[in-house]
């Protein structure tokens, strides 16, 4: 992670990541800026974090020193925190799920 970041290193113009949306949505536009800027794993980790804001920026800061060696490590440890905002489809098999309460009309 060591890598050096160029004069010329922009940040992505993407959403800043607080928490409170689906992360898979988030990280997939962050890897799809970091194909268009040519990152390396290590510019991606240290970009990466540029797009936290608020929960999310608290959950990083609290990381161990030496916690995330690679950016795989890093997406892993960012959907297993947040996994909780994910947006889980619904199915034909979830109405079953529903069921009418015995006060509700």
């Amino acid at each position: 992670m060591g890598d050096e970041l160029p004069l010329n290193c922009r940040t992505p113009a993407i959403t800043e990541y607080d928490g409170a949306v689906d992360p898979m949505e988030h990280l997939s536009r962050f890897e799809n800026a970091a194909l268009l800027h040519r990152y390396t794993d290590g510019i991606k980790c240290r970009v990466f974090v540029t797009t936290f804001a608020g929960a999310a920026q608290q959950w990083f800061n609290q990381l161990p020193v030496g916690a995330i060696g690679n950016f795989q490590e890093f997406r892993s440890l960012f959907l297993h925190q947040f996994a909780s905002s994910r947006k889980v489809r619904k199915t034909e098999l979830s109405l079953f799920a529903v069921r009418q309460k015995e006060d509700e009309p």
